[in-house]
């Protein structure tokens, strides 16, 4: 049998490639609006970040990706529910 292919993504925070599944993933619609989703199946751009403050603050001050403070502090809500 075929083993299955595990889809990897980048994080912007801390450059790692991880599972897709283990991270948070922050989309940008045709409109413009930013968003987090947590499902991954969201319409749009997307950027990908782990679950972990540090590298939420790392993305915050990445200049890859713009990511406001609202959403920083929506991702934070999500993280420490987790925890």
């Amino acid at each position: 049998m075929k083993t299955k292919k595990i889809p990897m993504r980048m994080c912007v925070g801390c450059g790692e490639m991880k599972p897709k599944k283990e991270l948070i993933r922050i989309v940008t619609d045709s409109e413009g609006n930013t968003s987090v989703d947590l499902t991954g199946k969201k319409a749009g751009r997307g950027a990908y970040i782990c679950r972990d403050t540090q590298c939420l603050k790392k993305a915050g001050k990445s200049k890859r990706i713009k990511v406001s403070d609202e959403i920083i502090a929506e991702l934070e809500a999500v993280l420490a529910d987790e925890q």
